[in-house]
């Protein structure tokens, strides 16, 4: 499966980079920053539906998506079209993302920042803290439920918010559990990455009252939007149409005027 391709390759990564910077000098300088407070769940759970524009090079389905990437450019591009947020894929192998380009998009955007990657060590949680992220995506595929809710737990005592990701019944119920408050249900199948776009959808119904629904993958129209938004969703997030639209402001005023 791709994705313990994926995950394995993130392991590695880890041990390499506690190589440079061991975890307990990671995690102390985590823990010195200012706890955040939440302004990614807080946009998206704000009146109407909100959009997350994802900035990505390459994907393991859709190859290259973005051959010159000026990525800094795509970011402002999303602030200034009216993006609620914004999620940076830091995945180097597959998506061909990197540390580097989430700091500087950081350092050049104000709204909130996801960082999208593939969460296999508390490492990543601090290191993630650092790198200036607001939120970060948990993956419930990857994670036990016990590891599941011990990385909450630490998102809640970083001030991190924590996107946690299912593709099916078992997982909502399992995010749930571990006390999610947001819950993305992804249109992709991360064991062969096929897209049901009806996924979110159909599972909407299983998300508790309590979380925040998140509908991801796949929603590539303007009536993509509109059905999710039908289906219940609080947030759509919005990858591979935003980032091939050559103009990024009528392509979100498209989809926004869907829900309108």
């Amino acid at each position: 499966m791709i994705l313990d391709d994926i995950a394995a390759y993130a392991e590695q990564r880890v041990k390499y980079a506690e190589k440079k910077r061991p975890l307990e000098d990671v995690r102390r300088s985590a823990l010195e920053l200012p706890k955040g407070t939440f302004p990614f769940t807080r946009r998206i759970g704000q009146a109407g539906l909100s959009f997350i524009c994802e900035v990505k090079k390459a994907s393991p389905s859709r190859g290259m998506i973005s051959e010159d990437f000026p990525y800094v450019h795509i970011a402002r591009e999303y602030e200034e079209s009216g993006a609620d947020c914004i999620s940076c894929l830091t995945e180097p192998k597959w998506f061909l993302g990197s540390d580097d380009i989430f700091e500087e998009i950081r350092k050049a955007v104000s709204i909130p920042l996801l960082r999208k990657d593939f969460i296999v060590s508390s490492y990543q949680l601090y290191e993630s803290k650092c790198m200036g992220a607001d939120a970060i995506l948990l993956i419930c595929a990857l994670l036990s439920d016990e590891i599941l809710k011990k990385y909450l737990q630490t998102c809640r005592t970083l001030g991190l918010s924590a996107l946690v990701e299912a593709h099916d019944a078992d997982e909502i119920r399992k995010a749930a559990a571990a006390g999610a408050e947001m819950i993305g249900v992804n249109n992709r199948d991360l064991k062969d990455f096929s897209v049901d776009t009806g996924n979110a959808g159909k599972l909407a119904e299983n998300i508790p009252g309590g979380s925040l629904f998140v509908a991801e993958s796949g929603i590539m129209s303007a009536e993509d939007v509109k059905t999710m938004r039908e289906a219940g969703a609080d947030a759509v997030l919005i990858g591979e149409a935003m980032m091939r639209a050559a103009d990024k402001k009528a392509e979100m005023e498209k989809m926004r005027s869907a829900v309108r």
